[in-house]
């Protein structure tokens, strides 16, 4: 028999083209008073915030949320006094959202809760209903319990079970025609997202259901993206997305996103450009210090990415690094990251708690030759 596990997700999921129909009248089931956060464009939203009516407040969230944006936000979403909280678009769209639902309530700011530059207390009250409706298939935030906020350089979170949506509607439909840019960079932070929790020591059977079987899959259609739009791959990477938000949320990740936090409030590079640049040189530097039931968990994971790619599991790391750079992927160079910082980075990764779920430990000497792999162009 396993070892006993919780599972922490929303209250309802639904899943499928056309399923985002329904959310006016799921929402409203809530409430007359309703916050719309929403993307950059907000025509994007438009067919929601009319049809929850004028007395919807939208509010635009034009990229991953500081610690300023946030209390911004905040002061004028408790103002408005909603009922609850809707979030429609990406993962920093889902984020802000996730976290005013969380502080709206709350007798004192967000640096009380915080984790790592704040105080890390939980919530004293509960949330209000957050309705999550992703637009973009990558970070799986709409089933997360944490939201990412940027604070002095630090990718943090405000996390407390009760932040889960009491509601998620993956549409895959909202994803059709992603720019090609933004559909590599998350559709890559997916693939990372089934990968790191089924190779996690914090790895459940739950966690293990959901995982392994999207990694090939998801991988297949965002190769098939690169290529032409096709509803149907789509619909994979939806699913890939759900799949990996709901095994991260129970367990965890590791050090790909570990330095991606760090370096994304260090550069403000979008943060599934930097999950897809490290990908490849963690996958490689996990399976070189890994023994036992870590590494046959490693080799199996390669061994799915290689029958993918067509390569052998020893080649797999390599080979996904250079697809995705011939797809139009930056280095971490190209993002920013500069090799006088790299020692900075490591260190401060060594404190992130996504570092807790790595199958091994990596040395702070270990992440920074993944550092140098991930900046150098693949052979």
């Amino acid at each position: 028999m396993p070892a006993a596990f919780a599972i922490t997700q929303p209250g309802r999921i639904l899943f499928g083209r056309g399923e985002a129909a329904k959310a006016p009248g799921l929402i409203r089931a809530f409430g007359g008073r309703v916050l719309v956060v929403h993307g950059a464009n907000p025509a994007r939203a438009a067919w929601l915030i009319e049809a929850l009516g004028p007395e919807t407040l939208a509010l635009p969230c034009a990229g991953e949320p500081s610690l300023a944006d946030l209390e911004a936000a905040l002061a004028t979403a408790r103002a408005y006094r909603p009922d609850c909280v809707v979030a429609l678009g990406g993962g920093a769209a889902l984020d802000l959202g996730k976290a005013l639902a969380a502080l709206i309530p709350a007798p004192s700011g967000p640096l009380d809760h915080l984790e790592v530059v704040g105080k890390g207390r939980p919530l004293t009250a509960d949330p209000l209903p957050f309705v999550a409706i992703p637009t973009t298939a990558g970070t799986g935030a709409e089933v997360t319990k944490n939201a990412v906020i940027a604070v002095e350089g630090r990718k943090v979170s405000l996390r407390d079970d009760r932040m889960v949506a009491r509601l998620a509607i993956v549409d895959p439909a909202l994803t059709d025609g992603c720019p090609r840019g933004v559909t590599l960079a998350s559709g890559l932070d997916a693939v990372t997202q089934v990968i790191e929790p089924y190779v996690s020591v914090k790895a459940t059977p739950y966690t293990d259901a959901l995982a392994r079987p999207t990694i090939g899959p998801g991988l297949a259609a965002l190769i098939r993206l690169m290529q032409d739009e096709d509803a149907a791959a789509r619909d994979r990477m939806a699913w890939t997305s759900l799949c990996g938000g709901l095994a991260l949320a129970n367990a965890g990740l590791g050090a790909v996103h570990g330095l991606a936090g760090v370096i994304g409030g260090m550069t403000g590079a979008a943060h599934g450009a930097i999950c897809g640049a490290l990908l490849g040189p963690v996958l490689a530097a996990n399976r070189a210090a890994a023994m036992g039931a870590a590494r046959a968990r490693l080799d199996e994971v390669c061994a799915i990415l290689a029958e993918v790619l067509g390569v052998t599991a020893d080649e797999a790391p390599l080979a996904l690094q250079a697809w995705a750079r011939v797809s139009g992927l930056p280095d971490l160079a190209a993002l920013g990251v500069e090799p006088a910082r790299h020692a900075e980075i490591a260190g401060a990764a060594l404190s992130a708690s996504s570092m807790k779920g790595n199958p091994v430990p990596l040395m702070e000497t270990a992440l920074r030759q993944v550092l140098v792999a991930a900046s150098a162009a693949a052979d």
